[in-house]
C-alpha cells in the first residue's frame, strides 16, 4: 500500500485530503507544519507528500529541498490558495511534481495522486533523476492573475523553463504573448543571454529572410556590408518570433532546417554558422487551418509546438481584473491619491474584453486621466463603442453558427449517414457547451450549471460522460 504525507495547517485540507487517500486505498499521515512532515518523513518512507505552500515556521516552497534530501525524489503535490507566476515558478524548479490551487475540486486531486504514485513507482524502478536546474530568480510583475487559469498558465510557465524545448504561445491580441515569452526567458537558464523580439508582421517580406538569417557583403543589391541576423543576435539567449504564422513559405523551408540542423547559413553565404538558441513564437491565428490551405508547412508548427501555451482571453478570468486595474494605476497613484469605486469595477467585469488586457489597460489609462487622479466611477468608463462592437461580434458569430449547422445538415443529409439528424447535432455541441461554461465559470460545477439552468449533479454527469 501506498504511503502519503498530508502537510498542512488547515484541519479540514487534512481531513478532506485523509478521507480522499482511504478511498484510494493509500495509507496516509498528516502534519501541521513543515517540522513535523520532515520529523515523520525520518521515521518512515512515504511514495507521495502533498503539502500546502503556506505554513508556519518553513513555508512549504524552502520544505520541498528538505524533504527531497530526506526522502530522495519523491513526489510532492503543492497546494496555495495564493499563487502567482513567482509561486509557481519556484514551486516546480525546487522539484514538486504538481501545483494545484484552493480551492479544488477532490475528483481533480484525485487523479493527480494517480499520477503523481504512478511516477513514484517509476522512480523506484528507475533510480533518481538529475536535479533540474534553478536559473535566476526574478518576476515580470506583468503577469498577474489569481483566477485557476492563470494559475494554470504559471505553472505552465514554469514547466517550460526546465529545458530548451521550442515553445508556442496563442491567444487572442492582447492577452499578453510577448509578457509571457520575457517570463519564460527571464525563469530560464538563458537568462543572462539576450532576448531578441521580432515582430514577423513588420518586417517587409523582401526582407525578411535577411532579418532572420542574416546576410553577406554583395548578397544582393543594397548588401554593402555583412549582417549578423537576429538568430545569431539571440545566440545564447532567447528568439521570440510574434506574428510567426506571417512567416512567408519560402522561408519557413529555412527556418524548420535551423532547427533540425542547429546551424543558419546567412544570405549569399555557403559557411553555415553553429546557433545556440531558445525559440519561443506566438500566434493569434488559427495556424492548423492556415496548414489545411496550404499556407504554413505542418512540420514547421509541430516543431514549433513542442510545448503550447495557450492563453486565456480577458473574459475568462475576470476575477483577475481588480489585481489588473491596481497594476495599472501604480503610475498614477506616484501622483496622486488614485482610489477606486465598487461601480467601476462592476462594470469593466461586465464587459466582454476583445481586446483583452491590452483594451483593459487603455481604458483603465482614460479612465484614470478624466478622474484627475481622484475617484474612479462607471462614468469615467465609456460603454457606447463597447456595446456596438459587442453587438456586431455577437450578430456575425450568430449567423455563422447557423451557417454551419445549415451546411452541416445538407452534408449529413446527402450522404444518408443517419436518421436521427437531431440527436447527432445536439451529442455534437452539447459537449462544446458544457465544457466551455465549466471553464468559464473557473472550474466551478454549481457556477457553470447555473448559467447553464440545469442542475448541478447533471453537468457533472455530462461532463464524466
Amino acid at each position: 500500500m501506498a504511503r502519503v504525507l498530508i502537510i498542512d495547517d488547515e484541519e479540514s485540507i487534512c481531513w478532506g485530503l485523509t478521507k480522499l487517500c482511504s478511498q484510494m486505498s493509500l495509507d496516509s499521515q498528516t502534519a501541521s507544519s513543515a517540522e513535523r512532515g520532515l520529523e515523520l518523513a525520518r521515521q518512515a518512507q512515504f511514495d507521495l507528500v502533498i503539502m500546502d505552500v503556506r505554513l508556519p515556521g518553513i513555508d512549504g516552497i524552502t520544505a520541498i529541498e528538505q524533504i527531497h534530501q530526506v526522502l530522495g525524489k519523491v513526489p510532492i503535490i503543492t497546494i496555495t490558495a495564493f499563487g502567482d507566476l513567482k509561486t509557481a515558478i519556484d514551486a516546480v524548479q525546487k522539484g514538486a511534481f504538481e501545483y494545484i490551487v484552493k480551492p479544488f475540486e477532490l475528483d481533480n486531486v484525485r487523479s493527480t495522486i494517480e499520477q503523481a504514485i504512478a511516477t513514484s513507482r517509476l522512480l523506484d524502478a528507475v533510480g533518481d533523476t538529475d536535479e533540474l536546474p534553478i536559473p535566476n530568480a526574478g518576476l515580470d510583475s506583468a503577469m498577474i492573475g489569481t483566477s485557476a487559469v492563470m494559475q494554470e498558465i504559471f505553472k505552465q510557465i514554469a514547466l517550460t523553463t526546465t529545458s530548451d524545448a521550442p515553445v508556442l504561445i496563442t491567444g487572442e491580441s492582447g492577452t499578453g504573448k510577448e509578457i509571457t515569452a520575457r517570463s519564460i526567458h527571464r525563469f530560464s537558464s538563458r537568462s543572462t543571454a539576450p532576448f531578441v523580439p521580432v515582430n514577423i508582421a513588420a518586417l517587409s517580406p523582401t526582407l525578411v529572410e535577411s532579418e532572420l538569417f542574416g546576410h553577406v557583403k554583395g548578397a544582393f543589391t543594397g548588401a554593402d556590408a555583412d549582417r549578423i541576423g537576429l538568430i545569431q543576435q539571440s545566440m545564447g539567449g532567447s528568439l521570440f518570433l510574434d506574428e510567426v504564422a506571417e512567416i512567408p513559405l519560402e522561408i519557413q523551408v529555412k527556418l524548420l532546417r535551423v532547427l533540425d540542423q542547429g546551424e543558419v547559413s546567412p544570405v549569399g553565404s555557403n559557411a553555415p554558422v553553429k546557433t545556440d538558441f531558445r525559440l519561443i513564437s506566438a500566434t493569434n491565428q488559427d495556424v492548423l487551418s492556415q496548414i489545411n490551405h496550404g499556407e504554413f508547412r505542418q512540420d514547421l508548427f509541430y516543431r514549433l509546438r513542442t510545448f503550447e501555451i495557450k492563453l486565456p482571453p480577458l473574459r475568462q478570468r475576470k476575477q483577475d481584473i481588480p489585481d489588473l486595474v491596481d497594476h495599472f494605476l501604480r503610475k498614477y497613484r506616484s501622483q496622486s491619491a488614485v482610489t477606486i469605486s465598487k461601480d467601476f469595477i462592476d462594470v469593466l467585469k461586465s464587459r466582454p474584453w476583445h481586446g483583452n488586457v491590452r483594451e483593459l489597460q487603455s481604458v483603465v489609462d482614460r479612465a484614470a486621466t478624466l478622474s484627475r487622479g481622484g475617484l474612479l466611477t462607471a462614468e469615467h468608463v465609456s460603454a457606447e463603442e463597447n456595446i456596438l462592437l459587442t453587438n456586431n461580434r455577437t450578430q456575425k458569430i450568430d449567423q455563422k453558427i447557423q451557417q454551419l449547422i445549415g451546411e452541416w445538415t445538407r452534408q449529413r443529409w446527402e450522404d444518408h449517414a443517419t436518421d436521427d439528424l437531431y440527436d447527432e447535432l445536439i451529442a455534437l455541441v452539447e459537449p462544446a457547451i458544457l465544457a466551455t461554461a465549466f471553464q468559464l465559470s473557473e472550474n466551478q460545477y454549481s457556477a457553470a450549471a447555473r448559467r447553464l439552468g440545469i442542475h448541478r449533479t447533471t453537468l457533472k454527469k455530462k461532463l464524466d460522460e
